[in-house]
C-alpha cells in the first residue's frame, strides 16, 4: 500500500446556472435552475472540468495518468468503482466555488483478473467561505480483457424493494452527460472502442449517471445528507435500469436482474 499524495490540487468555477439547466434537461426534468437556487446534490459534477489538450491524453480519451494527481500504475483501464459524499450545504448556481483535491491512498492487489490498482480521491467543495460537499471517489485500474477469461459473474439483485422506478439510456444521453462533465472517456461515446478494446458489450452508462438517478430518486422523499455508493456490473445503454429503494438501502438492478450499484442513503 501506498500513501496518499500531500498535494492538493485547487480550482474554482462559477456555478454557472445554464449548465445545471442542461443537465436537467438531458435527464429529462423540470428546467428550475436560476441564479441564486441550490442546485441539486451531485450537480457538481459537471463544474471544475480539467481541460486538457489532446497531447496529454490517454488512449482512453481521459488525461494521461502520471501527469496530475494520479500516478501512473501501468494499469491502461479505469473505471469509477463507487464513493461516498456528504452533504453540508447546498452549493448554489451563479455562485463561485473552490474544489479541493488530493490523493488519499493508492493501494495494488491481484485479482482474479489480474492486477488491480485502487486510488482513492478526496474532494472538498467550497462556497462562500464555507464547506459545502466532501467527496470519497474510488477509482479501479486494470489491465486489458482477455478474450479467452470468462467473464465475471454480476451479482444478484434485490427483489424486495419499497419503491422502484425505470430509468432509460441512449446513447444521446450518455453524449451529452460525457459532453457536460467533461468525461472523455471513450467506453462512453466510441461504441468500436468500447468493445474491441475494453471488452465491453456495447455503450457503458456512467457510474455517476447511474448514482445521480438513485439521489434524484431518494430526494424526492427527503433532503439527502450522505450518500454512498459501490458498481458491481456495467450496464450498456441500450438495456433499461430499475432504480430500487427499500429504507436507506438502494440499487439498480438491470434488465436481466443483475445488480449494476449498490448504495446507502441518509436523510
Amino acid at each position: 500500500m501506498q500513501n496518499g499524495s500531500e498535494a492538493v490540487r485547487r480550482q474554482t468555477d462559477v456555478m454557472d446556472p445554464d449548465r445545471a439547466k442542461a443537465l436537467q434537461a438531458a435527464l429529462d426534468l423540470p428546467v428550475t435552475i436560476d441564479a441564486g437556487r441550490p442546485l441539486p446534490p451531485f450537480f457538481h459534477q459537471i463544474y471544475f472540468w480539467d481541460a486538457q489538450p489532446p497531447g496529454v491524453l490517454g488512449r482512453d480519451g481521459h488525461p494521461r495518468v502520471g501527469t496530475g494527481l494520479i500516478p501512473d500504475l501501468n494499469l491502461p483501464r479505469r473505471m469509477w468503482a463507487g464513493g461516498a459524499l456528504q452533504f453540508h450545504a447546498p452549493l448554489r448556481a451563479g455562485q463561485m466555488a473552490e474544489k479541493q483535491s488530493r490523493v488519499a491512498d493508492v493501494t495494488i492487489k491481484q485479482g482474479r483478473s489480474g492486477a488491480l490498482g485502487f486510488v482513492t480521491l478526496a474532494h472538498e467543495i467550497w462556497q462562500g467561505g464555507q464547506l459545502c460537499v466532501t467527496e470519497r471517489q474510488d477509482l479501479v485500474y486494470r489491465e486489458d480483457p482477455d478474450p479467452s477469461a470468462p467473464r465475471p459473474q454480476a451479482p444478484v439483485a434485490r427483489d424486495d424493494a419499497a419503491r422502484q422506478r425505470e430509468m432509460g439510456f441512449s446513447s444521446t444521453l450518455l453524449f451529452r452527460y460525457s459532453a457536460l462533465t467533461f468525461n472523455g472517456h471513450r467506453i462512453h461515446y466510441d461504441i468500436d472502442y468500447a468493445r474491441e478494446v475494453e471488452g465491453y458489450g456495447g455503450l457503458v452508462v456512467h457510474g455517476p449517471l447511474l448514482a445521480q438517478g438513485l439521489l434524484l430518486f431518494a430526494e424526492e422523499q427527503a433532503p439527502v445528507r450522505s450518500f454512498s455508493f459501490r458498481a458491481t456490473a456495467p450496464l450498456m445503454h441500450d438495456e433499461p435500469a430499475t432504480l430500487c429503494v427499500k429504507e436507506t438501502d438502494m440499487w439498480v438492478r438491470g434488465p436481466d436482474g443483475r445488480q449494476c450499484m449498490q448504495a446507502a442513503v441518509e436523510f
